[in-house]
């Protein structure tokens, strides 16, 4: 995982990062759609600004997006990848934001429906997320997951 970052001139130079372009790069997709809308805003999105409105979040400011940012965590055969990593600033505070995006499909299942026939590698994953974030327990079962792969 390289650890310099080229900047997109367009939305199309999002396609390079991934992990099956042909597939995953036309018209109407998640991750071509994602990029139009991120790269257009040259900034936060519109709809993105708005759910920011009455939080802690609002007039966060965007310093960089990384798009299909690889994170990598252990138990699994390859990094997780976020489809937009966020360096924002509020304040004097950074604030990092992994986001995803989709158009039609789903998030992916819960935790619960994931951790079903745990292997090895899901509970190592997961006792790390856990570590991580500081928890004394997993979050609930019902909380949505990212995806099969994570």
């Amino acid at each position: 995982m390289s650890k310099i970052y080229i900047p997109a001139k367009s939305a199309e130079d999002w396609k390079q990062f991934l992990v099956e372009p042909d597939k995953q790069w036309k018209p109407g997709y998640s991750a071509h759609t994602f990029a139009h809308c991120w790269q257009d805003a040259d900034g936060f999105p519109t709809e993105v600004q708005d759910i920011f409105q009455g939080t802690p979040l609002e007039n966060l400011e965007m310093l960089f997006g990384f798009p299909e940012h690889e994170v990598p965590l252990p138990g699994g055969s390859r990094p997780s990848q976020s489809d937009l990593w966020v360096l924002a600033k509020k304040d004097d505070e950074l604030v990092s934001i992994a986001v995803e995006g989709k158009v039609s499909e789903p998030f992916g299942p819960t935790l619960g429906e994931w951790y079903k026939d745990a292997s090895k590698g899901k509970m190592e994953r997961l006792a790390y997320i856990q570590d991580q974030l500081g928890l004394d327990s997993p979050p609930p079962m019902g909380t949505g997951f990212p995806g099969p792969d994570y």
